[in-house]
């Protein structure tokens, strides 16, 4: 089989195990009365991604090659998943948040190393062939996005974002990519021999990059815009759904099919993944970063100033901004890392760049939105179905400021001596 449909397949099958309950989870546990506890759940994806993927990145540079690793860590998460969806299953609205929580924490601790883990492969697998990584991956990478996309409709469609079978969706595609991990292109370890330090013995040198102030500052604020990356993950849906309280919108194709309207912004990262190659070359690091922090600006604002109805629109708008804010951010900023480290820790620096995104700053959003959501809203009862609602817009509006006051910041500090070309 070709290289790039190989690695295009593993992509599909790495998102479509996010897709499946990611945007829609905040529905389900909404559903199960944990209204309150949504920012925490998208908080462990945050901690877990502060030591989960460094640690695996270093022992895929140094002890298990990366495409091994990958398959060993979708083999836990979805049999953690699958429990997940085994317990809410059997015990309902009686589910006690701990025991759901604990599972679900197991499964997200060795599903989110796999996003660093499947650059590593892919990027492995491309500079061995001789390809180049800025022209060749993006096209490949969009397909992780269909993927997202696919199981996204699918548990919309199926009703399974309602209920913990969008779990067993992702449960089951987990291992379906434990299975074709056995098929990828094969990973070197580094087992230079000769005297070594500790850190080094570990694996720890990635964290060297912070000596380099170009680089110190790149992940500073990649952990402040990363703080962005879960908001609208976790309460874009739920906060679509409220309008169904609303006479004038109730039964609109929006609030039906909250989740197929979100998955907008994914359609819209397809085709700004093949923009990337060109913006990174012509425009530079710096300027793709700060189209990705003003994307996340109007993200935010346009959401705000919606509605399902005439309003629709702007939240179509909000969907079409995602494409830019998301994929000029995190893909633009994983080829930056992979350029500007050295091959022999380039799993340990992938590690290093989710790390400071997905853990430090996705922990750090989810803990403050759930904060900022808590203040200007709270939850209701009606019709039996439990509803979040309030003063959304004040919401979105904090959410939006925020991301404007980093990227003014980031115009002003980042200052790179050498672009990619």
């Amino acid at each position: 089989m070709n290289l790039k449909v190989r690695l295009a397949v593993m992509n599909f099958l790495e998102f479509a195990a996010w897709g499946a309950y990611l945007t829609c989870m905040g529905v389900y546990l909404g559903n199960l009365g944990m209204g309150a506890h949504i920012g925490g759940y998208f908080a462990m994806q945050g901690i877990v991604s502060i030591f989960m993927p460094a640690l695996m990145g270093i022992v895929a540079d140094r002890w298990i090659p990366a495409q091994r690793l990958l398959g060993l860590c979708h083999l836990l998460a979805g049999i953690f998943m699958l429990a997940s969806a085994w317990y809410g299953h059997v015990n309902g609205t009686e589910s006690k948040y701990f025991v759901l929580f604990s599972l679900y924490s197991v499964s997200v601790a060795f599903y989110m190393p796999t996003l660093a883990l499947t650059n590593s492969v892919a990027y492995n697998a491309l500079t061995k062939a001789g390809m180049d990584t800025v022209k060749a991956f993006p096209p490949i990478r969009i397909f992780g996005t269909i993927g997202f996309i696919c199981t996204m409709w699918f548990v919309d469609l199926t009703g399974f974002n309602q209920t913990e079978y969008q779990f067993v969706t992702s449960g089951v595609v987990s291992l379906a990519l434990f299975l074709y991990s056995f098929t990828l292109p094969k990973c070197e370890v580094n087992k230079s021999e000769g005297k070594k330090s500790f850190s080094d013995a570990l694996g720890l040198q990635a964290f060297s990059l912070f000596k380099r102030k170009e680089m110190a500052i790149f992940f500073i604020f990649s952990a402040l815009l990363g703080a962005s990356l879960q908001i609208t993950n976790g309460f874009a849906t739920p906060y679509i759904q409220h309008f169904e309280t609303m006479a004038e919108y109730a039964g609109s194709f929006g609030v039906e099919h909250a989740t197929i309207l979100y998955s907008i912004s994914q359609i819209s990262e397809t085709f700004c993944i093949l923009l990337i190659p060109f913006f990174m070359k012509r425009y530079g690091i710096k300027q793709v970063m700060l189209i990705a922090m003003f994307a996340w600006v109007l993200r935010f604002g346009f959401l705000g100033l919606g509605n399902p109805g005439a309003g629709i629109w702007l939240f179509i708008l909000s969907m079409i901004i995602y494409g830019m804010a998301f994929d000029f951010f995190n893909i633009s900023g994983s080829l930056y890392v992979d350029k500007a480290t050295d091959p022999t820790m380039r799993s340990s620096a992938q590690g290093l760049f989710i790390l400071m995104t997905n853990g430090i700053g996705a922990t750090v959003g989810s803990v403050a939105a759930q904060q900022v959501v808590n203040v200007f809203t709270h939850q209701e009862t009606m019709n039996g179905a439990i509803y979040t609602i309030g003063n959304w817009g004040a919401t979105w509006s904090a959410f939006s400021v925020y991301a404007l006051i980093v990227g003014v910041l980031f115009a002003l500090i980042f200052h790179p001596k050498k672009e990619m070309k």
